[in-house]
C-alpha cells in the first residue's frame, strides 16, 4: 500500500513539455496482473491501481500523504541533460568532431 510520489517525465515521442510540472501520487500494485482466460485481457483485483492523484507541487503531494496516513516514497526527477546548439554550430571552424560526409 505504499504510494509513489513522482513528477511525470517528458514524452519521448514529442518535443513539448506539457503536464511535466505536475506531481503524481499513485499506489504500488498489491497483487500481480493476470490474464483473463475468456478475452485474454490483463486484469487485477487491486482497485488502488486505478487511482492517480495530481498535485501542483511536491510539497502538496507529501502533505496529502501524511494527512491521510499513507506511507509514501518520493522519486526525485533527474535533471535534463541537453546540449543546446544552433544549426550553424555544425559548420563552425572550432568544431571538435570530425566531418563525415
Amino acid at each position: 500500500m505504499t504510494a509513489r510520489i513522482y513528477q511525470r517525465p517528458k514524452n519521448a515521442m514529442q518535443s513539448g513539455k506539457a503536464r511535466t510540472d505536475q506531481w503524481l501520487l499513485d499506489y504500488e500494485p498489491e497483487e500481480p496482473r493476470t490474464v483473463e482466460s475468456l478475452m485474454g485481457w490483463t486484469t487485477s483485483g487491486d482497485m488502488r491501481s486505478q487511482v492517480r492523484l495530481r498535485f501542483a507541487d511536491r510539497d502538496e503531494a507529501v502533505a496529502y500523504a501524511e494527512r491521510h496516513g499513507i506511507p509514501y516514497q518520493v522519486l526525485e526527477p533527474k535533471p535534463a541533460s541537453r546540449h543546446i546548439q544552433s544549426y550553424a554550430d555544425n559548420f563552425a571552424f572550432t568544431r571538435r568532431g570530425t566531418w563525415t560526409h
